[in-house]
């Protein structure tokens, strides 16, 4: 099955001071390369990754992450 999530993770790192995939990766404790896969849909992050993304951008969780209606 294929997961339909999208986000503005990378529209929120620019609104919040351009804040670079490394520092968001240091902030929430996973690498750089996770941030990454995670931005372009290749990745979905664990619930409690996807809330600790959310505190590192100061943005609620559904500003970050959308899911889809009727799916």
């Amino acid at each position: 099955m294929v997961t339909r999530i999208t986000n503005a993770i990378r529209t929120l790192r620019f609104a919040r001071g351009e804040m670079t995939q490394a520092e968001l990766a240091e902030r929430v404790g996973v690498s750089r390369q996770t941030i990454i896969a995670i931005e372009q849909g290749k990745y979905s992050p664990t619930l409690e990754m996807a809330f600790q993304i959310a505190r590192a951008l100061n943005a609620p969780l559904e500003e970050v992450f959308q899911f889809p209606q009727g799916e």
